[in-house]
């Protein structure tokens, strides 16, 4: 699914759609997602197979400004059960670009999505430290249903295992038809 859209708060138009694999070495932000090569391609990958989803938002002429990841199937059944819960993930949005309403756009790009594909119920986890983040997910109407220790761990662009700890929220929204 591709959709254009224009930011009222910015000039540019902006293409929300689904990562292609050229994608994925500008989705490192000239460097500063490096360490998570190995997680993108792995990320793409389930993609391919249909697993999850991975959208990015690009502006007009090229060059990257949003990107979301989407599990549609995990072994954690209460983040995405494959049929009717999915996970996101991932979502950043520039620096530069924040509080344009492009991370709004992006979600209900991606929720709108989901619902045509039959799912029913998004959650997702946002840092108990990222407070900007967890007002926009509130705007959208997701609500906090659990606290999530949040230790996980990658292995890194050099082959080194990275064990990150960061404490959230999880919250869900469960959707409805999106507006025509």
């Amino acid at each position: 699914m591709e959709s254009v859209s224009k930011d009222p708060h910015a000039a540019a138009s902006l293409l929300i759609r689904q990562a292609r694999r050229d994608d994925l070495p500008a989705m490192e932000w000239e460097g500063e997602y490096t360490h998570f090569r190995r997680l993108y391609q792995e990320a793409f990958e389930s993609a391919r197979i249909g697993h999850a989803l991975l959208w990015v938002v690009e502006q007009p002429g090229g060059g990257l400004v949003a990107q979301a990841f989407v599990q549609l199937v995990s072994s954690r059944k209460e983040l995405a059960d494959g049929v009717h819960r999915a996970y996101v993930y991932g979502l950043r949005v520039r620096r530069e670009h924040r509080r344009n309403g492009i991370g709004t756009r992006l979600m209900q790009a991606v929720e709108a999505d989901l619902y045509r594909r039959g799912f029913r119920l998004v959650c997702l986890n946002v840092s108990r430290d990222n407070g900007e983040a967890k007002r926009l997910y509130e705007r959208l109407g997701y609500r906090i249903v659990a606290v999530e220790e949040g230790r996980w761990s990658y292995i890194d662009d050099r082959g080194v295992r990275q064990h990150m700890h960061e404490p959230a929220w999880r919250m869900e929204k469960r959707l409805s038809a999106p507006d025509a």
